[in-house]
């Protein structure tokens, strides 16, 4: 049995020290997700609505803006990116403007 954990343990310190963060990072932002999820629960639901309302809001926007929304939300941002600004025409915007 000491031979199997000692091989164990070897194996362990082979695998890098990114890999043993992200771990620790994924374990702890669970835990959060998880505190976060209960303290909502308790919550007011109409307060719960404008903070989640806002949030996506947020977001969205800044998909829309930055062009770098999840791949599969693409073809719905293509949609509605026209109606808002963009970086690259305000870049445009810019570029065209005339100097003073």
């Amino acid at each position: 049995m000491l031979l199997f954990a000692a091989t164990a343990l070897e194996k362990m310190h082979a695998v890098p020290t990114k890999v043993w963060i992200n771990i620790g990072l994924a374990v702890l932002i669970l835990i959060a997700t998880i505190i976060l999820i209960r303290k909502a629960a308790e919550m007011n639901k109409v307060l719960l609505s404008v903070i989640v309302f806002v949030v996506v809001t947020v977001v969205g926007f800044n998909w829309v803006y930055s062009r770098n929304e999840p791949k599969f939300l693409t073809p719905l941002v293509e949609k509605i990116a026209p109606f808002f600004p963009s970086a690259s025409k305000q870049a445009a915007k810019e570029k065209n403007a005339i100097p003073q």
